[in-house]
């Protein structure tokens, strides 16, 4: 069992470039990784983490090797289990509460148990998860606990007008909780552009390079946690002329992987850019944007898939995020790590090379 390495603050000088340097082999970036793997008994990704009775939840997705040959859809990301970690402290030992939730005890879905989130409210404990269901449309399920690491019983059915993958729960803090969501090409996100599920919906608009840009989306949650109090709504995202980001503009597009976090006083949106692979940010001035383009939080990790969760701990700001160092490159046999993530005075997250230093942009 591994432990975190909590040296990761010595990248952290500045507003800064990174600078990340390509001539070196996958063996030699992961020998200058700034955090070490945090579980090592099973392979982990797509982290979301919360401060549950004083500790730190971890509800990652759980990779195995299904067997199933590597396409562009994500089907060889086979899940069908979850298992739910806590920290007491960034550096700590990690601890195991074994299986969470399995697929064969939740009645809707058939298959892939892709990121979950969590969140606490009246009392309980929720788990959101994304799985096919029987159809092969990827939905959100809501499963319920008494206890933070479950185990966690499944509802019969998935949330109402909910669709697509990577659920992740913000409450504010006058109490009230938002479910953002969505994930392009696997996660079907594409197929629902005209308000109904198109199974031939296949022309994703990372084909339509002059069109906005396909909008994340964020609905109220209501009362009791387990279901929409709205229909989903878009989350815009704008550029610096206050436009909508493009559906060619790679390097700044929402693809997959939401999370929202509040940091004096504003909304800090990030995802993933997908097939650019990276963690970028915007800011807005209430929960449903829209929010600004900012900048990178992550450069690409050793793994083609890139997810996230941004949490404070006793006054310090933590990005868990995901590689391959386990497996050496295997893109589908991640592993979970955490480093901390800092801001300038003015609010900027400073961007983090989880293999090298950042550098002061003269």
């Amino acid at each position: 069992m591994l432990s975190c390495n909590s040296q990761g603050s010595k990248q952290y000088q500045s507003d800064s470039t990174v600078v990340v340097n390509d001539s070196l082999s996958e063996k030699e970036r992961f020998a200058t990784a700034i955090a070490k793997p945090l579980i090592s008994q099973r392979y982990s990704a797509d982290p979301s983490v919360h401060v549950f009775e004083g500790k730190m939840f971890i509800y990652p997705s759980h990779d195995y090797d299904a067997g199933i040959p590597e396409k562009d859809d994500g089907s060889h990301f086979a899940m069908k289990d979850y298992y739910v970690y806590s920290l007491d402290s960034i550096g700590g030992e990690i601890k195991d509460y074994g299986i969470a939730l399995q697929l064969k005890d939740v009645p809707w879905a058939e298959k892939q148990l892709w990121a979950p989130d969590a969140a606490f409210k009246n009392g309980k404990y929720y788990l959101y998860f994304p799985a096919k269901d029987k159809e092969g449309v990827f939905r959100i399920g809501v499963a319920e606990s008494n206890h933070p690491h479950g185990p966690f019983k499944a509802h019969p059915d998935p949330m109402r007008y909910s669709f697509s993958i990577d659920p992740a729960v913000f409450t504010d803090t006058d109490g009230q909780s938002y479910m953002y969501f969505g994930g392009i090409w696997g996660g079907q996100l594409q197929k629902w552009a005209s308000g109904s599920f198109d199974p031939d919906g296949s022309a994703s608009d990372l084909e339509q390079d002059e069109q906005p840009a396909l909008s994340p989306k964020i609905a109220k949650m209501d009362e009791g946690m387990t279901e929409f109090a709205e229909k989903p709504k878009d989350v815009l995202i704008l550029d610096e002329h206050g436009q909508p980001l493009k559906g060619g503009d790679h390097e700044r597009r929402f693809f997959e992987a939401a999370w929202m976090h509040k940091y004096q006083g504003k909304y800090y949106f990030s995802y993933s850019t997908g097939d650019t692979h990276l963690l970028c940010y915007a800011i807005g001035d209430n929960p449903y944007g829209p929010f600004t383009y900012q900048g990178v939080i992550l450069k690409p990790v050793i793994g083609w898939t890139t997810h996230h969760a941004i949490m404070e701990f006793k006054g310090k700001w933590y990005l868990f995020y995901h590689d391959t160092e386990l497996s050496e490159g295997k893109t589908h046999l991640r592993n979970v790590k955490v480093t901390e993530l800092q801001y300038t005075p003015a609010g900027r997250i400073i961007p983090i090379d989880p293999y090298g230093q950042t550098v002061h942009a003269d």
